[in-house]
């Protein structure tokens, strides 16, 4: 028998969730765009908020002030962060051929993503550090100094190639030591505490929109991986082309045909809420980190489901 209630609950929530996406951009996120502000944040000195529109353009800088923090998108799958009194220059925002220079401050950049097409480089005090994988990496520049928590980068210095890998740091200088060091993991900072939020966040506006995807409440349906906006969550979230995507922090990603195969088809949530999946209901969206699912649909699983 047909449960009234909740089919008219989930038809008012679709056409409600339709009605707020119509005044938002309605095609995919790019590089460049700000997807989370904290505090007071500036595109080239002129105080912003993140938004369907606002995106940093070639040649500009994001900025941020004391006790403030930032969220950028680059290319589909990863995200650059800025801790306090920070400073990025958008180089070039194409997705074939990313690059952003860190000027001032820290930065962190969750990868959860990388495609072999993918050209993501970071610049840090005139050395140039290429994400190869999937995995976590924070930059800072006083001293200038690249960190690998999970994940694998080339960094190019002196015209010579030096590979950081997981749990290694280099010291991004043209006449510093080529040999990364270890480093302990474990020692974490405001900044990759703030990360770990937001990627909880983050995975949460996917599984919120995949929803709307799946049940055919997105307007301009599903164009495959890439940016989409969710006017619930007043931000991009990031939508796999298959299979489930696990983040270095232990939070993923669904696509929209993991979750036709894998999601109950009459369940259905408020807008903004957590959706109960199988995976969500071994605790996983509802705050504590639990393994993805080890079967998965179109390819299995891919990326971390966790830092190790």
């Amino acid at each position: 028998m047909m449960n009234w209630a909740n089919t008219t609950f989930r038809t008012i929530g679709t056409v409600a969730f339709t009605a707020a996406l119509a005044m938002a951009q309605g095609n995919q996120g790019r590089p460049g765009a700000v997807n989370y502000t904290e505090g007071t944040v500036s595109i080239d000195g002129n105080p912003v908020t993140a938004g369907a529109a606002t995106v940093v353009k070639p040649g500009q800088v994001l900025h941020t002030a004391q006790q403030s923090k930032v969220e950028m998108l680059l290319t589909p799958g990863v995200f650059l962060r800025l801790g306090d009194n920070a400073a990025v220059k958008m180089v070039s925002p194409s997705l074939t051929d990313t690059r952003v220079e860190v000027l001032q401050g820290e930065a962190m950049v969750e990868a959860d993503q990388v495609l072999e097409g993918n050209h993501l480089v970071i610049a840090d005090r005139g050395v140039d550090t290429h994400i190869e994988k999937n995995g976590l990496y924070k930059f800072t520049t006083d001293p200038a100094q690249l960190a690998v928590y999970d994940g694998k980068a080339q960094v190019f210095i002196d015209d010579r190639t030096v590979e950081v890998g997981k749990g290694k740091q280099l010291t991004l200088a043209q006449n510093a030591t080529l040999k990364p060091q270890g480093f302990d993991r474990k020692m974490t900072d405001q900044l990759y505490q703030w990360s770990d939020v937001r990627s909880e966040y983050v995975a949460e506006a996917n599984q919120s929109t995949v929803q709307y995807i799946v049940g055919g409440g997105y307007p301009w349906g599903f164009a495959g991986m890439g940016w989409y906006w969710n006017p619930y969550f007043d931000s991009w979230a990031f939508v796999p082309g298959a299979g489930f995507w696990g983040g270095p922090f232990g939070y993923g990603f669904y696509s929209p045909a993991y979750w036709r195969a894998y999601a109950p088809a009459s369940y259905y949530v408020r807008p903004g809420v957590v959706a109960a999946s199988p995976a969500a209901r071994a605790g996983f969206a509802t705050g504590a980190r639990a393994a993805a699912p080890a079967a998965a649909f179109g390819g299995g699983f891919h990326g971390g489901g966790g830092r190790r």
